[in-house]
């Protein structure tokens, strides 16, 4: 199956047969932060009723406890700063965006005290200014195998300048991807200036943008264009479990190709 569309005038085919899958599967094993507990998946045992196959029932009926944005790869809306809690559920696409796909190794910033790891807008520029992507992957460096089973709690991870929020939110850039649990400072009094700046909110508020969080891109994908596929479920929630899939996409036939 070919899916072809059209981005900023210029028409791009994506073969939709090999994605890559950004998403890290929930489970007790996997990354987690902002100090909450591993996910706990349980067989519902009431009333006689044993919803294991295992413990020798006739079905698997579980139940699922768990944090979206503490518990895995999560896609947010602006409901997690919005007083008025805009949930997912309201959140209208687009699902579909041609997307860049961009490694960083953040910038060291000295700190009263010690020192940041920051990902400055000054690294990413040239490349978000040049393809005008609707949405960016960032993938940081170095990547290590360890981002699908760390707990980020007070490990002081890296993050994005807010400044990189504003001019997302002025190329108009509608998704934003990271595989860090957040894009703020973990601990910044509350500010969240990168998601605020992303999102345009209080001043001009973007209600289909999205930030996705602690997703995990693999080495052997390669820093280019793609086409993602982002849907998370409809939860009455801010934020909810999300499976972004990215295809590798190619000028069609008569357009010129950019090269990266």
């Amino acid at each position: 199956m070919i899916l072809q569309y059209n981005h900023h005038g210029k028409n791009w085919r994506a073969h939709l047969d090999h994605p890559e899958d950004l998403s890290i599967p929930m489970s007790a094993e996997g990354p987690r932060a902002w100090y909450v507990p591993p996910p706990q998946i349980t067989p519902v045992m009431d009333n006689g009723f044993v919803g294991s196959i295992s413990r020798g029932g006739k079905v698997n009926f579980f139940n699922v406890q768990f944090n979206p944005h503490g518990n895995g790869t999560h896609t947010e809306t602006l409901g997690h700063i919005d007083p008025d809690h805009f949930p997912i559920s309201e959140w209208k696409g687009p699902f579909i965006a041609h997307a860049l796909l961009i490694s960083v190794k953040p910038a060291i910033i000295e700190k009263e005290g010690g020192h940041d790891k920051v990902i400055l807008w000054d690294q990413i520029k040239d490349d978000v200014e040049k393809f005008k992507p609707a949405a960016l992957i960032i993938r940081t460096l170095p990547n290590r195998k360890d981002k699908l089973n760390c707990d980020y709690s007070n490990s002081h991870f890296p993050y994005l300048d807010y400044r990189i929020g504003e001019n997302l939110n002025r190329l108009g850039v509608l998704h934003l991807l990271v595989d860090l649990p957040s894009v703020d400072r973990e601990q910044d009094g509350g500010l969240l200036q990168c998601h605020h700046a992303f999102w345009g909110f209080p001043e001009d508020p973007r209600y289909d943008a999205t930030i996705t969080e602690l997703i995990f891109v693999k080495d052997e994908v390669k820093d280019g264009l793609y086409c993602l596929f982002l849907q998370p479920p409809s939860f009455q929630n801010d934020a909810a479990p999300s499976r972004p899939l990215i295809y590798r996409t190619i000028p069609s036939e008569g357009d010129i190709e950019e090269s990266f």
